[in-house]
């Protein structure tokens, strides 16, 4: 019930993306020899007016027209939910959603972190940030921190989402300082949430530069913090880049190298990041925090969806407007949301579970009624587009050695094992060992060693890990 509303939000956006027209349009930029500015114009829809501006800022000099300041301050952000902490370890640490979650529960299994499958961004004083900040100063990387925090007041910067059944995402003080890798990684970023929650707001500065080249005004910003406050406890995984202008008055003429006529053109809507995927169906109250990050998994595994910057495949389109013909019901995100809703009236009480379950079950056998009445068209439809897109999956690239054929994962029945061989076989004999266990999925990044072709590999229980397809490649040696 989520993954057809899942992939539905991805065909739309890829369908955008197919029928969108770029619109050309133009932007000047002036050259100093300390900064860049754009005329204050901004996007310019004709190129004559573009050129009209060249025109009348050649060989013509520049001067400070006027200097404007203005400070503001930045809240210290909320504790993190696991949507947050999803959302922000792929910003920050490039870490997927599903990873984020198994490495978080690892984390609290071993005590080191509160339950992560949590909606709230509120931290109750029944926790006693006292005593947590304490355990954590034992911990050397936060020891400055932590003393500095204990002599405030500790109040949290909450957020509006809460859970009944538990707080925010936060560090319990226990450690042991045996973790490495990706595990302390994400336990780094949710200690340093945690305590720059208690931080004060940020002071920043905003400083633009107008400059006027015979009447046409061009400008220039840049933000610098005049107090860290929070910054300081988030470290590195602060966002905001200090972009510090030179020292000028008004008046003072400015050293131009050049102005010229940027051609430019719209850009499409982007594609979907496995994090912003999430925060798209968290924001359409689609699934649940703890199962959103598997559903995007599942869409990967079963070929509806490829790359990180996530494609539908030909499988996954055709699929969407198959159903869109002969059962729309699956993919309407408006039924699945409305289940989502009842769902959570039963368990604050105010909904009879048996006349919710009594109308979902009229509903489903209605679904169900016209899928099977079209079961035989369905299956037509989609089936060459199955086939397509397994090629499509299972081709590795170019056969280095005929150059003739494609490398592809294949499967030996004799054997009952997969390879990677030539579509010229058996004119070109080329091929490749794989494990013998495990699933076997094909990767567009070459191998950092000798930049030959890579594969994922995929085994119950263990993290996935890329095999590079040469013999001797040094990437085997740890």
């Amino acid at each position: 019930r989520v993954q057809g509303p899942a992939l539905n939000l991805i065909v739309k956006r890829e369908r955008e993306i197919l029928a969108f027209k770029p619109v050309p349009f133009w932007i000047v930029n002036l050259f100093s020899d300390k900064f860049n500015a754009q005329h204050e114009k901004g996007d310019i829809w004709n190129k004559k007016e573009a050129e009209d501006i060249l025109n009348n800022t050649k060989n013509k000099k520049g001067f400070i027209k006027n200097i404007s300041k203005r400070e503001f301050l930045q809240e210290a952000p909320y504790p993190f939910d696991l949507t947050s902490l999803q959302i922000e370890a792929y910003r920050t640490l490039r870490i997927n959603p599903k990873e984020t979650l198994s490495l978080a529960q690892d984390l609290y299994v071993n005590g080191f972190i509160s339950y992560p499958r949590t909606s709230s961004q509120k931290l109750p004083p029944a926790l006693n940030f006292k005593k947590i900040i304490s355990k954590l100063k034992e911990n050397k990387s936060y020891l400055n921190l932590c003393e500095d925090l204990l002599k405030k007041e500790l109040k949290p910067n909450e957020g509006k989402k809460s859970d009944p059944a538990h707080p925010a995402i936060h560090p319990t003080g226990e450690y042991n300082g045996e973790l490495t890798g990706k595990s302390l990684r994400i336990y780094d970023l949710i200690v340093r949430r945690f305590l720059s929650t208690f931080g004060e707001p940020a002071k920043k500065q905003t400083n633009t530069l107008q400059i006027d080249v015979n009447n046409e005004l061009f400008s220039v910003s840049g933000t610098i913090t005049l107090e860290k406050g929070w910054h300081k406890y988030y470290g590195n995984y602060v966002s905001s880049k200090e972009i510090e202008l030179p020292k000028y008055s008004e008046g003072d003429e400015i050293k131009i190298k050049d102005i010229k006529v940027e051609d430019k053109e719209t850009q499409p809507p982007k594609r979907y990041t496995q994090a912003s995927i999430i925060k798209e169906l968290d924001k359409k109250v689609l699934g649940t925090k703890a199962t959103r990050a598997s559903i995007v998994d599942t869409l990967y595994q079963r070929n509806y969806v490829k790359d990180n910057s996530i494609q539908a495949t030909e499988l996954g389109i055709k699929l969407i407007d198959t159903l869109e013909k002969y059962c729309s019901q699956i993919i309407d995100e408006k039924l699945t949301r409305h289940f989502e809703k009842e769902m959570e009236l039963i368990r604050e009480g105010k909904k009879n579970e048996n006349e919710v379950l009594e109308k979902a079950k009229k509903t489903l056998v209605d679904v169900f009624k016209k899928f099977k009445d079209n079961e035989v068209n369905i299956g037509k439809a989609l089936l060459e587009s199955q086939r397509n897109t397994e090629e499509e999956m299972k081709t590795i690239g170019q056969c280095p050695k005929c150059l003739k054929g494609n490398l592809k994962i294949l499967y030996s029945p004799k054997t009952k094992s997969k390879f990677v061989g030539c579509s010229s076989y058996p004119d070109c004999k080329n091929i490749y060992s794989l494990p013998r266990n495990g699933l076997i999925k094909k990767i567009d990044e070459k191998c950092k060693e000798c930049g030959f072709f890579q594969v994922l590999v995929i085994r119950a229980g263990k993290r996935p890990w890329k095999l590079c397809l040469t013999p001797n490649c040094k990437s085997k040696e740890a």
